[in-house]
């Protein structure tokens, strides 16, 4: 026979007010010539019987001089209510908790060896308190509302709100792995330069460099791999003021996109506010601070002088685009997707001229 001891744990307490009605009603004392009696107010003793105030030590001795109950009894009824309530409150914040964690793609966190797989409620909301950094689901609540203030997102943003900050997150996991220094404009701006030509080659050979380059001016890079019910291009924010953080998808695996995203998320550096954070879905831009961003980076991959000769020259073949990304430097595909882009061509043309990206070690 087990020999460990039985705890009594009811799941209902009845609280003490209720009790002292109960004695009130048998003696037909009103509640204002009970708090005569005891020497406290009416409001004191209709707070109590109403259960927001508790029966303290001393309430409850007048309480045994008043009536002839045990002022310990008193005491007993309010701690195992009180008890009672608390284990009640408990069960409540568990409860919400493992809702709460039931919102993040913690799957894919597994997946990707960034969090042990839970094996119950408890696991997977501390797994998750964890990754964010937070102490609690609360602190985490306070934090994320600080951070939306900042977000700067088009009206019909498609990705779920929970998928994005997981998103958010691995970027600056990453971005603290990344040593910089110290932000400096002019730096970032001949970083560009030097990036633009490097759009010509490889991107695989080609990456490592334009982080290389980056975090010499100040700017932490990170592709992280899209998460399910994400619908995103990347993002441009500050970390500090003198560290910022261009996170990118890759979602649709070519070379015109990435790049495309890239210039377009270092835009937002360079033009707009330290305070916002650019989250970029690669759809159609519906703010001014979007459009500026994409004229931007369009314009610095080919000037707009540029640009504008050859499309109205050009009958758009394999071999015009080509030597136009040529004679411009910068890779064919980024060609073809701004013509794309532009309407000038199908979406199924010249994609053989646009470069597939797989995933490497620079992809989180």
């Amino acid at each position: 026979m087990s020999s460990a001891p039985y705890r009594y744990e009811p799941d209902y307490a009845v609280p003490p007010g209720e009790i002292l009605e109960e004695h009130l009603d048998v003696r037909q004392l009103s509640q204002a010539e009970f708090a005569r009696r005891c020497g406290r107010s009416p409001k004191m003793i209709s707070e109590i019987i109403a259960g927001k105030a508790p029966v303290e030590p001393a309430t409850a001795l007048q309480f045994e001089k008043v009536l002839g109950v045990d002022a310990g009894i008193w005491m007993g009824i309010e701690t195992d209510y009180r008890l009672h309530e608390e284990r009640q409150a408990e069960v409540r914040k568990a409860a919400e908790q493992a809702e709460w964690a039931k919102k993040f793609p913690i799957a894919d966190l597994v997946k990707r060896g960034i969090a042990p797989k839970p094996t119950s409620n408890t696991d997977r909301v501390s797994a998750l308190l964890s990754f964010f950094g937070v102490a609690s689901v609360e602190a985490w609540g306070n934090k994320r509302r600080r951070s939306e203030a900042a977000y700067r997102r088009s009206p019909s943003f498609k990705s779920d709100e929970f998928a994005l900050e997981t998103w958010l997150r691995l970027g600056e996991l990453e971005a603290e792995r990344v040593e910089c220094a110290d932000y400096d404009a002019a730096r970032f701006r001949q970083a560009l330069n030097r990036v633009r030509t490097l759009t010509a080659a490889p991107t695989d050979a080609t990456f490592t460099q334009t982080e290389d380059l980056c975090k010499e001016a100040g700017v932490a890079l990170a592709i992280v791999r899209p998460l399910p019910k994400t619908a995103l291009s990347g993002v441009a924010r500050w970390l500090t003021p003198r560290k910022a953080l261009i996170q990118l998808t890759a979602r649709h695996m070519s070379d015109d996109q990435l790049w495309f995203s890239f210039f377009h998320e270092a835009a937002h550096l360079l033009l707009h506010s330290k305070k916002d954070v650019f989250v970029h879905e690669g759809s159609g831009a519906s703010s001014r601070i979007e459009i500026e961003a994409n004229e931007w980076a369009s314009n610095f991959l080919v000037p707009r002088q540029h640009w504008d000769e050859f499309v109205d020259s050009s009958a758009f073949t394999r071999s015009d685009v080509s030597r136009f990304a040529e004679e411009q430097g910068i890779a064919p595909g980024i060609v073809v997707g701004r013509l794309q882009y532009e309407k000038r061509l199908p979406w199924s043309h010249l994609n053989d001229l646009k470069a597939s990206l797989s995933w490497g070690n620079s992809a989180g």
